[in-house]
C-alpha cells in the first residue's frame, strides 16, 4: 500500500512539474497558505496523502 501511495506521489510531482513548465501550474490558496510548487505538491502529499491527493485532482480539473 506505501509502494503504491509513494507512486502516486511521485506522478502528482512529475505531473505538477510539467504543467508549471508548461505556464500552468496547480495553485490551491487556503488562507494564508498557498500550494503551487511540484515540491510542496509532492511533500504535502506525502505527508497528508488523504487530504492532498484528491484536492490536487480537484485543483488540476479546474
Amino acid at each position: 500500500m506505501l509502494l503504491v501511495i509513494l507512486a502516486i506521489d511521485l506522478w502528482v510531482y512529475a505531473d505538477a512539474k510539467q504543467r508549471a513548465d508548461q505556464g500552468a501550474p496547480v495553485v490551491v490558496r487556503i488562507g494564508a497558505f498557498v500550494l503551487e510548487t511540484p515540491k510542496t505538491w509532492f511533500v504535502s502529499c506525502l505527508v497528508l496523502w488523504i487530504i492532498f491527493f484528491p484536492l490536487y485532482m480537484v485543483s488540476r480539473a479546474g
